[in-house]
């Protein structure tokens, strides 16, 4: 038998689509490690919906969705405990479609120091040059000299006197502007690239009921800001840590007890960061090996300054009962 060649023709049909809802995600950056405050920026965009984007959300686990916001644009900061996630950005529009991208982010919540770059640790500050001593009294506050420290391990003292609320305050300028580590970044190149900051000391205090409060700083100016991580163990006035408001210029109770040792040395270290837009992150306090995550967000306020300095202050209480503290051991990082 002789078998006829078949010819079969095959039309191939191509169906162009439009492009349909899609999400991208600018922050967290996938498979990253990041702090335990997980900030989320993302875009949404709906070409196929004439009617645009309705929301965009984010699940922080199958199921959960732990924040929605209307229109094309998500910034939001979410708190996650550590280990590895694996949240999900999602968004709707106007027509029924939907689209998300799901990530891989490890958190970790030990430590804010997870910048890259440049990065500067000082040792034993407290013997270090470049402190400058003020008293400030009331009500002005005004600064006026006292003497120059001296020593490995430093005393400080408030003799008491007339004038109540009284203050003794330590500054030094490590980085930029009047530099006593010899670091003046001329070329403005060093202090914008420096993002997390650590601040680590020892303390002792003889009575700490004689203390209306102890307070240690952090200060960054760039670009035209100041930044201030005040931290203040107000001891008189209740046992609790406050932050300082920048834009407020007052103190923030943070609900973290402040319960430093009598006679004793007391350890404290504290973590902060200048965020990637430009705010003020109180990340946590630790305090004789008790860890509190604050993650409180703070605004700058404007500056002509240039530099990173660190503080340390005494403060009288009501009775203006003398008192001294000595620090040693005191370490500042920068990254």
């Amino acid at each position: 038998m002789r078998v006829g060649k078949l010819n079969v023709l095959v039309c191939l049909y191509v169906l162009t689509l439009p492009a349909i809802a899609g999400v991208t995600v600018s922050s967290p950056s996938n498979n990253s490690t990041v702090r335990s405050s997980v900030h989320f920026v993302a875009t949404a965009a709906s070409p196929a919906c004439s009617k645009g984007v309705s929301a965009m959300g984010i699940y922080t686990s199958p199921g959960v969705l732990a924040y929605i916001v209307n229109g094309t644009k998500l910034d939001k900061y979410i708190t996650m405990s550590s280990g590895t996630h694996y949240p999900v950005v999602q968004e709707w529009d106007n027509c029924g479609w939907s689209a998300s991208v799901k990530l891989t982010i490890r958190v970790d919540s030990s430590s804010v120091n997870q910048g890259s770059g440049f990065g500067r640790t000082f040792y034993d500050l407290q013997s270090s040059k470049g402190w400058t001593g003020y008293a400030l009294l009331p009500p002005s506050f005004g600064i006026c000299s006292t003497p120059s420290m001296d020593g490995k391990s430093t005393k400080s003292t408030y003799g008491g006197g007339t004038v109540q609320w009284a203050d003794i305050l330590w500054n030094n300028h490590l980085v930029g502007d009047f530099s006593s580590q010899g670091l003046p970044d001329f070329g403005k190149t060093l202090v914008p690239s420096l993002h997390y900051f650590t601040y680590d000391v020892y303390f002792w205090i003889g009575n700490t009921s004689s203390s209306q409060a102890l307070e240690f700083d952090i200060n960054q100016f760039v670009n035209g800001k100041s930044y201030i991580w005040g931290h203040e163990c107000r001891i008189d006035g209740g046992h609790e840590w406050d932050t300082w408001s920048n834009p407020g210029q007052h103190w923030v109770a943070s609900g973290v007890p402040c319960n430093p040792k009598s006679n004793a040395w007391n350890h404290l270290t504290l973590q902060v960061q200048r965020t990637s837009d430009g705010h003020l992150l109180f990340h946590s306090i630790t305090l004789n090996g008790n860890t509190a995550v604050l993650d409180h967000y703070d605004s700058p306020t404007p500056s002509n300054w240039y530099g990173i300095t660190v503080n340390y202050q005494i403060d009288s209480n009501k009775y203006k009962t003398p008192y001294s503290v000595y620090l040693d051991k005191v370490t500042f990082s920068a990254k």
